[in-house]
């Protein structure tokens, strides 16, 4: 089957779920359609009158947001579900247009790509309503302008998305570093590693002697500080500043405080996969310290500076790692987020040597697995109403676990490759 057409049968897949979905609020009792979708269609109506998206509780996404979900109003109230459909489809494309680019076989190509069109996780997000498909298309975009040499829309797009959505922030040193002043220097096009079957050369700097390098300030002053890297922090930056401004002067502390300052300091006490539920359920009735909300960033910070300081040159393997990483180590953990590192998995996927029988079955297994029991404490907790708390927060443990294996399993079994040849290798050529 061509490429064109598993797109072709993706986008008519959708359809068909949108319209079940319609048919299924309409007459069953347990709603197709996310809770979110709904908050975004009234924060939408609500800016369709003239009004504030944040007059609408529980709305904490940039008005942009519900910008795009104007057509809800006037058009038709699935407008949204398919807009987020086509980013899904978006991201397949994309996803195909970086493997390409790194000169991955098309048999790998297509492989990689059903991983994402035809994941449960991922085609259900979309048609019930949920915008992470737009994040990740634009995460995704993000890679190929870099990878082209395109650093002005790079760094545009990036500072766009982290306004959008605050999580791709943590890309920013990641990106950075593979600025670096051997790959790119002006009049020399950067050249892209292309894939091979065979084993690559492991990082030969220990992580120990790269975050002995950036503690250095004259390191970092003459090595780091590189006429890029400032561009793309600057540009991106300006962005961002622009338009948390620009929707300041609109919407005014209700913005600032529920679109950005709110995911910094956000307890909440209804259970979730997270390890801190728990704590925060027991303690919520007393107020909490700024400082004890923003500790679990800690175990977060530690994790995401490791990782960089040994991965960053595999950009997309990189950004996988940490967001896997993010999402085990946050203080909320639902089920939508998965889908920011299931974006990447069909990025990493023809390097790993991680053979589906018997180890990738059973990573599969255990990862589910321990969802699943998850969720068989969770249904006692919300539907039965029976007291399992300290149960619920054992399989929260438990899934913690279980994604720190499968992170671990991965490292060892993926073939280190850098996005971009150094110069003196190509000049040796």
């Amino acid at each position: 089957m061509s490429f064109s057409s598993l797109i072709l049968l993706s986008a008519i897949f959708r359809v068909i779920l949108i319209l079940y979905g319609e048919w299924q609020d309409t007459h069953m009792e347990v709603r197709y359609t996310d809770v979110d979708y709904l908050v975004f269609s009234d924060a939408s109506s609500l800016m369709a009158s003239g009004k504030s998206p944040f007059e609408r509780s529980t709305y904490r996404y940039s008005p942009l947001l519900a910008f795009l979900l104007l057509p809800n109003s006037f058009l038709h109230r699935s407008w949204g579900k398919f807009l987020f459909s086509a980013s899904d489809l978006l991201v397949g494309f994309f996803i195909h247009t970086i493997l390409k680019l790194r000169g991955v076989p098309e048999n790998l190509c297509k492989l990689s790509v059903i991983c994402w069109l035809f994941n449960p996780f991922t085609f259900t997000i979309g048609t019930r309503g949920n915008c992470e498909p737009i994040v990740c298309a634009m995460v995704l975009w993000i890679f190929i302008c870099l990878m082209n040499g395109r650093l002005l829309q790079a760094a545009f797009w990036y500072g766009l998305i982290v306004h959008f959505r605050i999580y791709p922030i943590i890309y920013a040193l990641p990106i950075l570093v593979i600025l670096d002043p051997q790959v790119f220097q002006r009049g020399c096009k950067s050249a892209l590693q292309k894939w091979s079957g065979n084993e690559q050369k492991e990082p030969q700097r220990s992580c120990v002697k790269r975050l002995a390098q950036l503690l250095n300030p004259w390191f970092v002053i003459r090595s780091v500080l590189t006429r890029e890297r400032i561009l793309f922090g600057f540009i991106s930056g300006s962005v961002f500043l622009f338009c948390t401004a620009f929707f300041f002067c609109l919407y005014g502390w209700d913005f600032l405080n529920e679109a950005l300052l709110y995911h910094l300091t956000r307890t909440d006490p209804r259970h979730n996969f997270s390890i801190y539920f728990y704590h925060i359920y027991l303690q919520y009735d007393h107020e909490l310290l700024v400082v004890e909300k923003l500790v679990s960033f800690l175990p977060q910070f530690l994790v995401q500076l490791v990782l960089i300081s040994s991965f960053a040159q595999d950009l997309p393997f990189c950004c996988f790692l940490q967001t896997v990483a993010f999402v085990a180590f946050n203080k909320v953990i639902t089920a939508q987020y998965f889908v920011w590192f299931f974006c990447l998995l069909p990025l990493i996927l023809p390097w790993s040597n991680m053979q589906l029988k018997w180890k990738g079955i059973s990573c599969i297994i255990l990862w589910v697995g321990a969802q699943l029991h998850w969720l068989m404490w969770g249904y006692l907790l919300e539907f039965k109403g029976n007291n399992v708390f300290l149960q619920l927060w054992i399989a929260s443990i438990l899934f913690l676990a279980a994604n720190t294996y499968l992170l671990i399993s991965i490292i060892h079994n993926h073939r280190y490759a850098p996005v971009f040849s150094q110069l003196e290798s190509r000049k040796s050529k």
